[in-house]
């Protein structure tokens, strides 16, 4: 048997918002942007040397959706973005204007820094031992 995890969904305020954020300062690739009508899309990206999982990038509809944005995790890291080299991409995305919570420190499993996305949603950006 084998399985793995396609798409995580994501729920934020605007498709277009999210997929310039993530393509163009985060150099996530567009794998799909597909028309659902009813104002509705099928957007995923996922992340650049990624051969599996991706973000589903759903735009909020109505007030639970939208009072979710930012805290679908209730405010705790939700979402992790391993690399190969932490020091490059941690000031990659800072000249890119990324906001971390705090400076790089060492665990046990390796470097990290939790930072958030323009939606509020918090990340761990982690390079594992």
């Amino acid at each position: 048997m084998r399985q793995n995890l396609h798409a995580v969904t994501l729920v934020v305020p605007d498709y277009d918002a999210a997929i310039a954020f993530y393509t163009q300062v985060l150099n996530f690739a567009l794998k799909q942007d597909i028309d659902l009508g009813d104002d509705k899309r099928w957007v995923l990206v996922s992340p650049p040397g990624s051969d599996s999982g991706s973000l589903l990038l759903a735009q909020a509809d109505g007030p639970n959706q939208i009072a979710a944005v930012g805290n679908q995790t209730g405010g705790r890291v939700g979402f992790f973005l391993q690399t190969d080299d932490f020091k490059r991409d941690h000031a990659a995305m800072r000249a890119k204007g990324v906001h971390f919570e705090e400076d790089p420190r060492r665990e046990p499993y390796g470097t990290v820094a939790v930072w958030r996305d323009p939606f509020g949603n918090r990340w761990d950006l982690i390079q594992f031992s």
